[in-house]
């Protein structure tokens, strides 16, 4: 919002003319900044409490730089970017400072926020080959400040690796349960903890998984009803929603 505008609409408050819920209202729907190539959502965090999070992947270093510059200038000194390869961060870098995860093909501008809940979220990959999946849910979580415990490679063709950390699972206030091939592990940690579960799909299997769609149906069509799920690869989705369940009813320092 101009600041222009923003004076009108304290002096309208303090006058009378404008309750302060209608305000308040107002500033939530305030158009976005028309950058061209983006429109940037300057009050996404005034409605959902976290900023915009940019997708990465599609765009260019010096849009995502733009964009960037854009949030920061209206105050925002944290901002995430998701699916950007190694390549692209090393672009984005001759732009702006970011700090990179390869793995999880994260980007971080500023500071992360500081994990102040008392619940932590439990991130459980079945297989090594899930991880970068599993590392994008859980770097989101901890950019989001939460907490995150990780628990890799305890998928159910041995089941005495998930086991040993009952301790862990049990104690969380959400679980991530990532895996591909036929997808099991989501139910079975569903039918351990009494919290919710956000199950992921991942594209990691033989050609009878198509691409991820197997395991998709098996956790679509789990049994346990702590279980729902996201889309296919979907780790950012799955850290977003976990960081919002794991921030009710928390009293933040």
């Amino acid at each position: 919002m101009e600041q222009d505008k923003l004076l009108r609409l304290l002096n309208d408050v303090r006058n009378g003319g404008v309750s302060p819920q209608d305000a308040l209202l107002k500033l939530k729907m305030e158009p976005f900044e028309d950058l061209g190539y983006a429109k940037v959502d300057h009050h996404r965090s005034l409605r959902h409490g976290i900023p915009e999070v940019i997708y990465g992947a599609g765009k260019t270093a010096e849009q995502i730089s733009g964009i960037i510059d854009a949030m920061r200038a209206h105050g925002n000194n944290n901002v995430l970017v998701t699916r950007v390869t190694p390549e692209k961060a090393e672009e984005l870098g001759k732009f702006i400072s970011v700090e990179y995860d390869a793995v999880s093909r994260i980007a971080i501008y500023g500071r992360k926020f500081e994990a102040k809940t008392k619940g932590y979220i439990g991130v459980v990959a079945a297989g090594t080959s899930d991880i970068p999946v599993a590392e994008e849910a859980a770097v989101t979580a901890e950019a989001l400040g939460n907490r995150v415990e990780r628990l890799f490679d305890v998928g159910v063709a041995g089941l005495h690796r998930l086991l040993s950390r009952l301790d862990v699972l049990m104690s969380a206030k959400v679980v991530i349960a990532v895996a591909g091939m036929e997808g099991a592990l989501a139910t079975v940690v569903g039918g351990l903890v009494s919290c919710p579960v956000i199950a992921v799909p991942t594209s990691v299997g033989y050609g009878a998984n198509f691409s991820g769609l197997s395991a998709l149906l098996s956790m679509l069509n789990s049994c346990a009803g702590n279980v729902s799920v996201v889309n296919i690869d979907n780790g950012f989705g799955a850290g977003y929603l976990a960081s919002l369940i794991n921030h009710i009813g928390e009293a933040e320092a």
